[in-house]
This record gives C-alpha cells, sequence and structure tokens, in this order.
C-alpha cells in the first residue's frame, strides 16, 4: 500500500489521527496547468476553450512545509471560476502570479514553477503542520477558506483582504485544493462541519464566504432586515448562498434566473420573489456598443410587481457587463450595488445620472477575510445555511468539472473528490444531518 493509500485509509477508518504516525508522501497527483502551454488556445473564443485539454492530472512532488503552513490530505474539493479562468489562460495566465509570488521571499519562491496546482477549497485532514502553528495538529478535520495574507504591511491589519500581499490560494499561489495534498497557511483552516461529507463540506469555501462579505458583512452591503435584495444567477455557486442569507437574515430576495429549473430551485430555497429573465425576454444590450434604457425599467417594473411597488436596497451583482448598467437603474434612492466579479466582461457601463442624482453607491467585494469567512463556516455548521453541492466528479475528471461550470451546465457547486473514493463519507453527526437532510440535497441532481 502506497504512503498516499495509507493516509486515506486512516482517515476513512475513522481515526485521523493516525495520519501523524505514517509519513508524508514525497509526490502526490494534482490538477495542474502546464506553463508551456499558455498558448494553447489563442485566436478561440473565451467560450470555446476547453479545460479538458488544459487540466492535467499529475504526479508532483510534496512542497516544502514552512513556518506557518499546514499540509492537509484532500478528501475532495470543488470547482470555482477561478479555476476555469486558470484553464482558459484569461485574464492572464497565472503562472505571472505564480512569478510574482516567487519573487517576494526565498519561502515563496517555491510557488514559482513550471506548472500550477489549482484549487481554491478543500476539506480533508491536516498531516503535518509547520513551525509556530499552536491551534492545529495532524488528525484535524477541516476545511480552507482560500486567503493567503503575509501580514507584514499595515495595510491588512484591519481588514486582511486589504494585506498588500493578499492572495487567493490555488489561483494566485501554487499548490491548490484539486489534489491529494494541499499546502495553506494555518490561518486559512477551519473546522469541517460534522454533518457533512467531505465533498459537502469542501463545496460551500470560497462562495460562501465571498457572498457572506458581499452581502452581510459591514465591508460589504451591510444587510438588514426587511431589504430588498436583488440576487442575479440566483442559483448560482455566488446566488444560492446570497439567496440564504437573505432568508436567514430576514431580508426579501429578488432571484434572478434564466431557467424554470432554476426558479424551481430558488423556491426550494425558500424564496418566493423570482424573475426569469430568458422567459421575460430582457435584452438589456441593443448591439455590442448600446444598452437600452427601456429595457431596465421594463426591468425595475417587473420587481416592483413583485416586492409590491419597492426598488431593491441592494443589488447583488457579479455579472457585470451584460447586467451592471440594469443593476445601477434597479437599486433604490440610496441603495447600493454591491459587485464582486464580472463573469460577462470587466468594462462596466452605466448611466451615471442614476447613481449620482439617486445617491447610490457601488461597493467592490472581493472574497472574504479570515474572520467573515469564519463567520460564514460556523452558520454552515449550524445547519443555518447549506451547500448547494449539484454533482461530484472524480479528480481525473475534474477537466469535464470545470467545463460544466465555463459552459454554465451546471447549478449550485460542482465537487471533486479527491482522495474520498466515493460520495457520502465524512458524516461524524448523524443526528444532526438527519434534521437538514431535505435542505442539504435541494440541489441533487439537479
Amino acid at each position: 500500500m502506497s504512503e498516499i493509500q495509507q493516509i486515506a485509509q486512516a482517515v476513512l477508518s475513522g481515526e485521523p489521527g493516525e495520519v501523524a504516525g505514517l509519513a508524508v508522501p514525497e509526490s502526490y497527483r494534482g490538477i495542474t496547468v502546464h506553463a508551456d502551454e499558455v498558448d494553447m488556445f489563442e485566436g478561440l473564443e473565451s467560450r470555446d476553450k476547453d479545460p479538458r485539454k488544459s487540466l492535467h492530472l499529475d504526479d508532483v512532488p510534496t512542497p516544502e512545509l514552512g513556518p506557518g503552513e499546514a499540509l492537509v490530505a484532500v478528501m475532495a474539493s470543488a470547482i470555482n471560476y477561478n479555476t476555469v479562468w486558470t484553464s482558459i489562460f484569461e485574464p492572464i495566465p497565472t503562472f505571472k502570479f505564480l512569478q510574482r509570488y516567487g519573487r517576494l521571499s526565498p519561502l515563496a519562491k517555491r510557488h514559482d514553477l513550471p506548472y500550477h496546482v489549482v484549487g481554491s477549497d478543500l476539506s480533508g485532514v491536516v498531516l503535518r503542520t509547520g513551525a509556530g502553528v499552536h491551534s492545529w495538529k495532524p488528525g484535524d478535520e477541516v476545511v480552507a477558506h482560500c486567503l493567503n495574507v503575509e501580514l507584514e504591511s499595515s495595510d491588512g491589519h484591519n481588514d486582511t483582504m486589504l494585506d498588500s500581499e493578499q492572495r487567493i490560494w490555488g489561483f494566485e499561489t501554487n499548490f491548490g485544493g484539486l489534489a491529494e495534498i494541499a499546502l495553506v497557511k494555518a490561518n486559512q483552516l477551519m473546522p469541517k462541519p460534522a454533518h457533512l461529507t467531505w465533498e459537502e463540506a469542501a463545496s460551500p469555501g470560497l462562495v460562501n464566504s465571498t457572498a457572506y462579505r458581499q452581502l452581510v458583512s459591514r465591508n460589504g452591503a451591510d444587510m438588514k432586515q426587511g431589504d430588498v435584495v436583488l440576487i442575479w444567477g440566483a442559483s448560482g455557486g455566488l446566488g444560492s448562498y446570497a439567496t440564504q442569507f437573505a432568508l436567514n437574515g430576514g431580508a426579501i430576495p429578488v432571484c434572478v434566473v434564466s431557467s424554470p429549473e432554476k426558479a424551481e430551485i430558488c423556491r426550494k430555497m425558500g424564496a418566493e420573489l423570482v424573475i426569469d429573465r430568458n422567459a421575460e425576454g430582457y435584452k438589456f444590450w441593443k448591439n455590442e456598443h448600446e444598452q437600452d434604457p427601456k429595457e431596465w425599467q421594463r426591468f425595475g417594473a417587473k420587481i416592483r410587481e413583485l416586492t409590491g411597488g419597492e426598488d431593491p436596497d441592494i443589488v447583488f451583482e457579479h455579472p457585470g457587463r451584460e447586467t451592471f448598467g440594469a443593476s445601477v437603474y434597479a437599486a433604490r434612492k440610496g441603495g447600493t450595488i454591491v459587485t464582486c466579479a464580472s463573469t460577462s466582461g470587466y468594462l462596466h457601463q452605466f448611466d451615471n445620472r442614476y447613481l449620482w442624482m439617486n445617491l447610490k453607491r457601488i461597493i467592490g467585494s472581493h472574497f472574504a477575510n479570515y474572520r467573515e469567512s469564519w463567520e460564514a463556516n460556523r452558520l454552515i455548521a449550524k445547519g443555518l445555511i447549506h451547500p448547494t453541492l449539484s454533482k461530484a466528479y472524480p479528480l481525473a475528471e475534474t477537466g469535464q468539472a470545470a467545463l460544466d461550470v465555463h459552459r454554465n451546465a451546471h447549478q449550485g457547486k460542482v465537487g471533486v473528490l479527491c482522495l474520498a473514493p466515493e460520495e457520502g463519507l465524512g458524516v461524524r453527526d448523524h443526528e444532526m444531518r438527519a434534521k437538514h437532510i431535505a435542505a442539504i440535497n435541494t440541489f441533487r441532481g439537479v
């Protein structure tokens, strides 16, 4: 039995503490992109680039463990849009991030390699900890939040997202979670929710924390009870958590989706106000260069029809270029548009009259700090917010999983099994799970 198999066996036997006595393998399998392939999709439109061609399952050397770090045996991971960006080498190849990080210090130089092990989510078991780690030990069952910070500058000590050397682990750093072993900083670790399987526990990480900061935190929209919250892509990876946070926090979500099936998912989560934008036929752009304000007005009228005449206090934005003009228009006077991404394009256009004359605010929000991520994970652990996992692939089929997300052929989150040999493993609190099983399975098979 190989060293990695012995580690998996110890975890699966229900005795994860035994990993402390096992050898750490010299290498492990991980999903990589290669620096010599960054031009492989040259000349293709983004939609035609196929992650199955660029994502490889390679045997890679186990990195040296540094101070304040941990090696984690990864039982499961998940796909985020940043893995899609990495796989299609947009907006730039991630090797540029690794090169920049590598110039920071001799320890950071480990990350600057001709291959990039990707992935920004994981659930698993701590294998080893480096010097100076006191709160975690081998055998601890954990999930990881994906903020990598140095905190040597004063900038990050009020909010670590403002650290001058803030990076997203597995995207702007190497040794990510789509692998059998991952390297993280100890201040990325959080307790694994005991009532969830490995794949369920891995799936909320990045998107759950991102949605929490964007919508709930005072660093984002600071949502309060009774707020009308317009949520784009409300059944997707980010939107499904925003919908849950709105409902859990006493707000009123208005869920924008693109099909009857996605509308039904929102209703299963408890949302009552749903707009199927394809059924309504909204076309916010007349052509590539000109938007249609009459469509903004029609969209705003639909929102008021559903809410009894109220405009959104908060617009939860992430599609970007396609929807941003409509979002600025739709927000109420004094309302907030909070944006964390631009999956349909980075160059936003909007009519500034609707912003400045109506005293609206645009807030940029990016991932979450450790405290925000901890709070978001705590809500998962308490069964107040639930995973939105719809499907899980084996590690060898990560390319297909990324393609699903790239083509929006998925709902919620798509998981990846790493050392876990099958789905359904890792549950420790069966009684709590039984109370929430319907909510946990809301997205399953959709």
